[in-house]
C-alpha cells in the first residue's frame, strides 16, 4: 500500500530542536509530575511552548471538571518548584467534560490555543503534542480546526497494547469518542500503549530514595509524593510503581530509549476493544521500552 509521504515523514523521530506542547492530567496520580518535570529539564532538545490541563475522574477528583482544575493548579505548583514561572502564562485550562460524540468539540482555552497555535507551524516543521491524559483537548482542537492535522504530531500515552485483551486503559476509557477522532482523522500519531508495553517502565522505592531524595526541592516532592501514594495500597517496604507518562517525553528525545514500528491505525471501539483494518493509515506504535536507559536520563536531568 502507498502511504502519504508527508505522513510517513512526520512519523519519523524528530531531529534537532522541536517545539512541544504538553497535555496532562497532572493531579491524576504521580507520573504526570515526572513527565512535566522531564520535559522542562530537557530543553537541550525540546522547547516547551504551552501546557494544557486535561480532565480526569477518579478518587482524586469529584468529576472531570474538578480533575482538570486540580491538574491546572498542580502544573503551577511544579513550575514553582522548578523555578520556571516564566511558563505560567502559557498554562491553559482544558475541557471540563468529555466529548459527547465524534463531531462536537468541547470548547476550552487549551483546545482553542492548540487550534490556533498549530497554524503557526508547517508540515515540514510541525508542532509536537505530547498527550498523557484523556485526549479530549487534542480531539477538540482537531474538530475545531481540521487543518492542524497536517501541522502537528500527536504523541499519546493511551490504550493498551494490541495484544492486550481489552482497551480499558484510564486515558482511553475516559473518552473513547476522542480516541476515535484522533486514531481516525489521519493526524500523525505515535501511540505508547500502557499494559503490555509502557507498564515495563517502573521505578522502585529504593531507587527514589537513593537517587532523588535530598537532591533538590523538586526531587524531594516527586519522591515523597510517590511514596505517599504507594502507601495507600501497600505497606510492603519493597515496591515499584509504573511512571508511564515519562515515556511520551522519552520518545521525543530519541536516543535509543525505546523501539517502535509502523502499523495500520487500530480502531478503538466503544465496547473496549480494538478493531483492525490493514488498509488504514499508519501510526507509529511503540512496542518496547529500554527501562534503564530512560530512567537514567530522567534521574540525571531531575537532579541537576
Amino acid at each position: 500500500m502507498q502511504y502519504d509521504e508527508r505522513l510517513l515523514r512526520q512519523l519519523e523521530h524528530p531531529q534537532g530542536m522541536v517545539d512541544v506542547v504538553l497535555d496532562t492530567d497532572t493531579y491524576n496520580e504521580i507520573d504526570d509530575q515526572f513527565a512535566l518535570s522531564y520535559l522542562l529539564k530537557s530543553t537541550e532538545r525540546l522547547q516547551p511552548r504551552a501546557i494544557y490541563a486535561a480532565p480526569f475522574f477518579n478518587e482524586n477528583s469529584t468529576g472531570p471538571a474538578d480533575g482538570m482544575e486540580r491538574s491546572y493548579r498542580e502544573i503551577h505548583k511544579l513550575l514553582g518548584l522548578m523555578e520556571r514561572r516564566d511558563m505560567a502564562e502559557f498554562v491553559f485550562r482544558g475541557s471540563e467534560r468529555y466529548l459527547t460524540d465524534e463531531h462536537t468539540p468541547v470548547l476550552s482555552p487549551a483546545a482553542q490555543d492548540l487550534a490556533r497555535r498549530a497554524m503557526e507551524y508547517s508540515p515540514q516543521q510541525p508542532l509536537y503534542v505530547a498527550a498523557i491524559g484523556a485526549i479530549t483537548n487534542v480531539a477538540s482542537a482537531l474538530l475545531m480546526n481540521p487543518q492542524i492535522k497536517e501541522r502537528i504530531v500527536v504523541v499519546w500515552l493511551g490504550g493498551h497494547s494490541t495484544a492486550w485483551p481489552d482497551t480499558q486503559e484510564f486515558n482511553m476509557a475516559q473518552d473513547i469518542a476522542a480516541a476515535r477522532v484522533v486514531f481516525g482523522c489521519g493526524v500523525p500519531l505515535v501511540q505508547l500503549p500502557c499494559m503490555g508495553v509502557v507498564s515495563a517502565f517502573t521505578v522502585s522505592g529504593d531507587e527514589l530514595a537513593a537517587q532523588l531524595a535530598g537532591k533538590n526541592a523538586l526531587c524531594d516532592y516527586l519522591a515523597q509524593h510517590t511514596a505517599e501514594t504507594v502507601r495507600r495500597y501497600t505497606q510492603s517496604p519493597i515496591w515499584s510503581r509504573p511512571v508511564w507518562d515519562v515515556t511520551a517525553v522519552g520518545w521525543l528525545l530519541g536516543g535509543g530509549m525505546m523501539q517502535d514500528m509502523l502499523i495500520p491505525a487500530p480502531i478503538p471501539q466503544y465496547d473496549f476493544h480494538y478493531s483492525f483494518d490493514p488498509n488504514r493509515h499508519p501510526i507509529r506504535y511503540v512496542y518496547h521500552i529500554e527501562r534503564d536507559a530512560l530512567l537514567r536520563d530522567l534521574v540525571e536531568k531531575l537532579i541537576r
